[in-house]
């Protein structure tokens, strides 16, 4: 790999964690840690990181978390879009489960109001925006927090959702490609994202345009895993056939 691609795989993976260690950076992207500790040098002089002993964390974190605001906000038009789409396939009687993420975060705002709805979530923001609303339980999950996307994840989180069956799953992804499948940067997701596919009968992908054909750094597996995708009018037609060929239904908000 590539040194100013893996800075930015390094970013990625800060931007969803919030910090990381020399060492394991080392192990993920096979290289020494003397390397590592050179891209951090660079990120950090590029002003978006900061160095610790043994490693680095994200520039402006602790804000993020103190205003309790995530760091994708980009593209919120088609997300917010999305997200209203998303309301032909939640009924009142429902248990559904929300990843975390902007685009779920969008899809929790439109909810509210619908009565007699359990709401399963691993994200923070998510449970306090709809704690409070009349006729919404809401379930957290357990797990590590990461403080980018106010949000649970690693073993404790995907342990929570054995043996539970839900009807429908909205998942979140960094990037959908036909090699790689559903990708994220961060490889602690992946345990999570899985258990939730299990939970679910139903799982419905919710992803804005510019994220199809892109790869992030981890892979959870095929296109296969997810039943639907719900996305923006901008989607290209390639991109329209992959799904097709998938047998995965494309549902397009508008």
């Amino acid at each position: 790999m590539m040194a100013n691609l893996r800075r930015e795989k390094i970013l990625d993976l800060l931007k969803e964690d919030g910090s990381a260690k020399v060492i394991n950076l080392a192990k993920l992207f096979k290289v020494t840690e003397v390397t590592i500790r050179q891209d951090l040098e660079k990120l950090e002089k590029d002003g978006l990181v900061v160095r610790e002993h043994g490693g680095a964390f994200l520039k402006n974190v602790e804000d993020q978390v103190r205003n309790f605001s995530l760091a994708h906000q980009d593209n919120l038009d088609k997300k917010e879009m999305i997200a209203r789409k998303c309301l032909d396939y939640i009924e009142s009687g429902d248990t559904i489960i929300l990843d975390s993420g902007s685009t779920t975060t969008e899809i929790a705002k439109q909810i509210k109001g619908i009565k007699n709805l359990t709401v399963i979530t691993n994200a923070l923001n998510i449970a306090l925006m709809l704690g409070a609303e009349p006729g919404i339980e809401v379930v957290m999950t357990g797990g590590e927090f990461k403080p980018p996307t106010l949000s649970l994840t690693g073993q404790k989180a995907a342990d929570f959702f054995t043996g539970l069956n839900v009807q429908k799953l909205f998942l979140a992804t960094a990037g959908i490609s036909l090699k790689s499948g559903l990708t994220y940067p961060s490889i602690s997701d992946l345990v999570v994202k899985k258990a939730m596919i299990d939970a679910a009968d139903t799982t419905y992908l919710v992803a804005d345009s510019t994220k199809i054909g892109k790869s992030a750094f981890a892979s959870l597996g095929a296109l296969s895993l997810i039943d639907y995708i719900i996305t923006d009018g901008e989607i290209e037609n390639k991109h329209k056939k992959v799904f097709h060929d998938n047998e995965i239904e494309l549902i397009i908000a508008s």
